[in-house]
């Protein structure tokens, strides 16, 4: 079988090729490069990532390329950010990554003359009935299937996982016992591009600040100005900078430029279990044959945890979660990944609305 390996320096998808190698294949290692800035080459950590898979390459014979996908990350991925910012929402920069740029344009450039793709995400698919579907790592805290939560069934049913089944320890494990430069090295965090730079600083930079009032819900009293609506999410609670707090963001007024906050520590008008899309997006296919409700577990970011509730399809058109306990931050922009009662198989996922 001809694989592509992605690879990114990281210590994940380095014991992703050990383990193929292991298994007889000599996969063709890819590092995509991507960046922040329409006519700059800089992307964080870049040199030392692609001087590791330099070397990954040389201690396993396999060949090695560099794929530029500057001009397509900015063109569809920053620009989406940006346009989801400026109109108040929460973008996921993360999971149009890998839709549109991992498996996306690098699967129309190169990873189509392959027979599969490889790669370091916590992840594992399942096959039911002839059918690829997306399914979970054993490792909660790890589990990436929120971020792939906008594949297609073309994209998915082409992708490997060979660390998907794995523990995060048990793959610092077999890289140690295999060797590897960067057994030991700290895994990246934050959004993929942006490295140790604030999201709030790059915000800025592009769009800049509009200030306007900061108001509480219940009285209407100003109690500060803000820097600008994107600056902050539905949900907010730290590096707002509000005195006489703690506060949460609870409501953006798009037309008069207004945030409302609401006092407390767990103000009831931060939580909701109605969570509506007016789109979704099932990865391998709708697994129903009605139009519900259907019980299933979901999230809407990133944490171990999965929440309880029902799906079913709204009479005047998308979809409704209700979901069993009041879930805290609700913010229109954000993903609800759905999937079935043991969050074990990944259904797909919509973008949460007003």
């Amino acid at each position: 079988m001809n694989i592509a390996a992605l690879v990114s320096g990281g210590v994940d998808s380095a014991v992703s090729v050990h383990l193929l190698r292991e298994q007889g294949y000599t996969p063709h290692l890819f590092y995509i490069k991507i960046g922040p800035e329409r006519d700059t080459e800089w992307n964080c950590t870049s040199e030392e990532d692609v001087e590791i898979c330099q070397w990954l390459a040389r201690k396993y014979g396999c060949p090695f390329d560099i794929i530029d996908l500057h001009k397509e990350y900015w063109e569809q991925v920053v620009s989406y950010t940006m346009d989801k910012a400026r109109h108040g929402l929460t973008p996921n920069p993360d999971v149009m990554c890998n839709k549109l740029i991992k498996f996306g344009c690098f699967e129309d450039r190169v990873g189509h003359e392959f027979d599969k793709t490889a790669t370091g995400h916590y992840a594992t698919t399942t096959e039911i009935n002839g059918k690829t579907w997306l399914s979970t790592s054993p490792d909660p805290v790890k589990d990436q299937t929120d971020f792939l939560c906008q594949l297609d069934y073309a994209q998915i049913s082409r992708l490997m996982f060979p660390t998907g089944h794995l523990w995060k320890y048990e793959v610092r494990d077999i890289a140690e016992g295999a060797g590897l430069l960067n057994a030991k090295r700290r895994d990246s965090q934050g959004i993929c591009f942006l490295g140790d730079i604030d999201f709030r600083d790059y915000i800025k930079a592009h769009l800049g600040e509009n200030p306007g009032d900061v108001r509480e819900l219940e009285t209407g009293r100003k109690i500060g100005e803000h820097r600008g609506l994107w600056f902050y999410t539905i949900g907010q609670r730290k590096g707002l900078g509000f005195g006489g707090g703690p506060w949460f963001v609870v409501k953006k007024n798009l037309r008069r430029n207004i945030l409302f906050v609401s006092h407390g520590y767990e103000p009831e008008k931060v939580f909701s279990n109605r969570i509506r899309m007016a789109e979704f997006h099932f990865i391998t296919e709708n697994p129903w044959t009605d139009d519900g409700p259907h019980p299933v577990t979901f999230k809407i970011r990133h944490t171990p945890e999965y929440s309880n509730g029902t799906f079913v399809r709204q009479p005047e058109g998308g979809w409704l979660l209700n979901s069993v306990d009041k879930i805290h931050g609700v913010a229109p922009g954000q993903y609800c990944v759905v999937y079935d009662t043991n969050h074990h198989l990944c259904l797909g996922s919509g973008e949460i609305t007003v």
